[in-house]
């Protein structure tokens, strides 16, 4: 056994350790240092707990470095001693937490001048962070005394360092009675109106930036969170405040006043999105999935507090911020898209996705489709567009009829009207496509949308036959002029068709397949099996799809629907045949493994045998 020789060599830590004089830096300097304090070397421990010792951790971390040293050892020293000050040592977290001088130091950092080091800045939350998970009483009451500490932490907010620690304090607090108490605490401090603030035309970036994704944060950690609460727990303060109509109005009254900035628009409108949000993946399926219907609902106060404002929104898209024009790899374009208005889409198609008669009712008086159809059709090579476009004609088509549901309703039979009516989706798709035709005749290229524009057509002919609004669409098909309804019906049944049929690939079937080419004479004990690889890819597919199953928490069922609608047509077909194909890989292996197993016959190449040596070597040339 390897442990009889006693190979164990003793750590250079410990004779550093004999030494009386021995001190921190030079402990620091051994690469082994972080090793022997997870591994819980007493005489390491006790060294490093001494008041000395801990005191010049946290000074190395809160300090900047001397400018004059080397850049790539500037930072050594602070970075080792974070490792060690979060090394999830109990003794260091006792010492760390338990003496408020060590906790005054670590305070201090927060009331320097911004901008921090974001280094040191990240080191201090890190170690705050590890603090509020191991010591959680002694360090939130130590923060609640500071009144000033959220205050300190926005003003800082401009470095990413801080929204994590605000996180930390609202998702690693245990057990749920103190985390409750913590979350009141910081709804008294107006946390989420102070963050909602930092959304403003006249703030920094970098801070509306890091105040939204803290705001969306918030919203998701405390929705998770109240998923897995018990009935009789109390709800979130800040999400409740989060939700409610005034606080939305708050944030939108942000956006849209003085003059408007991109970030602004950006920033505020992604924690209206974040609002809007269900279980991950969810609003997909349900766009995808005929006659599927919603076991959820969005809170009405902020659909009540967007509503007022969606013709701000519409504005937007007619008169967005002002950008320079840009070198694409297709040109210049002299007036881009945009981030505000590539927002502005999104959130029309989410709010589309909630069905709430104001708001369809509203987005139908505006024209707020008509509008977006015309930036599909005008940014031809902008996908993140034309993929929101398809997700809105998908939430218009999807969703059940007013018979199914509550006469309420019948104004979205309203906005499927608007749609084939005033937005002429069935013209413009064939006007689109036609003059496509035409540039690829020319020689040109084919505009970046047409797989977009494929796949809203099929949804048009799926829903002519089988849909919850399929009686309507038919009846508005057949109103439409005789012509347009002729070039429809040819378009469906050649154009369309055809285009199905090229996009999807032929399955390979099982058999052996061998390709024309000279690789056919040459011998090989694996022939250039297709089969086998076509197998493989499928093998690989279907064991990917178990594991986003897992991870997510959907049955097969559901996930192969969605994951079918969701890929192209050739991986369509692929997914669907994973399991066949699974076996077949599993067979061709299997028959591989016997053509070894089979050669018994032959020779032993292991017997031993006469070794006879040839006189004469074959010459060769160089």
């Amino acid at each position: 056994m390897f442990w009889k020789f006693d190979l164990h060599t003793t750590s250079h830590i410990d004779q550093l350790l004999d030494r009386e004089d021995v001190t921190l830096r030079e402990l620091m300097e051994e690469d082994d240092v972080l090793q022997e304090c997870k591994a819980q070397n007493r005489r390491l421990l006790l060294f490093l707990s001494q008041d000395h010792c801990m005191q010049e951790l946290v000074s190395l971390i809160t300090t900047e470095p001397p400018a004059d040293l080397e850049e790539r050892s500037r930072f050594k020293f602070p970075n080792i001693a974070c490792e060690l000050l979060t090394s999830d040592v109990s003794i260091i977290n006792d010492k760390l937490g338990g003496e408020e001088s060590l906790l005054e130091m670590l305070y201090r950092f927060l009331e320097q001048d911004p901008p921090l080091n974001p280094l040191l800045a990240s080191f201090f939350s890190k170690t705050i962070g590890n603090l509020i998970a191991r010591k959680t009483e002694q360090v939130i009451t130590f923060l609640k005394k500071k009144e000033g500490f959220i205050g300190l932490v926005l003003k800082h907010i401009d470095a990413s360092a801080m929204m994590d620690l605000l996180l930390r304090l609202i998702s690693c607090v245990e057990p749920a009675p103190l985390r409750q108490e913590v979350l009141h605490w910081l709804n008294e401090e107006k946390l989420v109106q102070r963050l909602t603030e930092l959304i403003h035309t006249g703030k920094d970036e970098e801070r509306q930036s890091n105040a939204s994704q803290t705001l969306c944060d918030i919203i998701r950690l405390s929705r998770d969170q109240a998923n897995q609460m018990q009935e009789n727990m109390e709800a979130d303060p800040l999400l409740a405040v989060l939700e409610s109509q005034e606080s939305v109005a708050g944030l939108l009254k942000n956006m849209f006043e003085g003059e408007r900035s991109e970030a602004s628009i950006v920033n505020g409108t992604q924690v209206l999105l974040t609002l809007l949000e269900t279980r991950r993946l969810e609003g997909l399926m349900d766009l995808y999935s005929q006659g599927y219907e919603r076991s959820y609902t969005v809170n009405s106060s902020i659909l009540n507090a967007i509503e007022p404002h969606l013709k701000d929104f519409q504005q937007l898209l007619l008169d967005p911020p002002k950008k320079s024009a840009i070198l694409t790899t297709v040109g210049v374009l002299e007036q881009p898209l945009g981030n505000a208005r590539l927002h502005v889409a999104r959130l029309v198609a989410a709010l589309l996705q909630t069905s709430a008669p104001s708001i369809c009712q509203e987005l139908c008086n505006l024209s707020t489709m008509d509008l977006l159809l015309d930036l599909f059709f005008k940014y031809s090579w902008n996908n993140f567009l034309h993929f929101q476009v398809e997700l809105c004609v998908a939430a218009i088509l999807n969703h059940p009829s007013s018979e199914e549901r509550d006469p309420q309703t019948s104004i979205h039979n309203a906005l499927v009207a608007h749609l084939f009516q005033k937005c002429q989706l069935v013209q413009r798709i064939l006007d689109a496509w036609e003059e496509n035709d035409k540039i690829q005749a020319e020689g040109g290229t084919r505009r970046g949308n047409m797989g977009h524009l494929t796949r809203i057509s099929n949804m048009v002919v799926q829903n002519l036959e089988k849909g919850p609004v399929q009686a309507q669409i038919t009846d508005l098909i057949k109103e439409l002029p005789e012509d347009c309804r002729g070039r429809w019906e040819s378009f469906v049944d050649e154009t369309l068709r055809e285009t199905n049929r090229r996009n999807t690939v032929e399955l390979v079937s099982t058999h052996n397949m061998h390709s024309s080419s000279e690789d056919d004479d040459m011998e090989s004990p694996f022939p250039n099996d297709l089969s086998l690889q076509q197998a493989f890819s499928d093998y690989q597919i279907q064991q990917m799809t178990a594991n986003f199953v897992d991870q997510f928490g959907f049955n097969d069922e559901e996930f192969i629907k969605v994951l079918y609608d969701l890929l192209p047509i050739p991986s369509q077909q692929m997914c669907v045949c994973a399991q066949a194909n699974a076996a077949a890989f599993e067979a061709c292996c299997k028959e591989r493994i016997r053509q070894f197993d089979d050669a018994e016959e032959e020779e032993d190449i292991w017997e031993e045998k006469e070794m006879n040596y040839a006189t004469q070597a074959k010459s060769r040339t160089r």
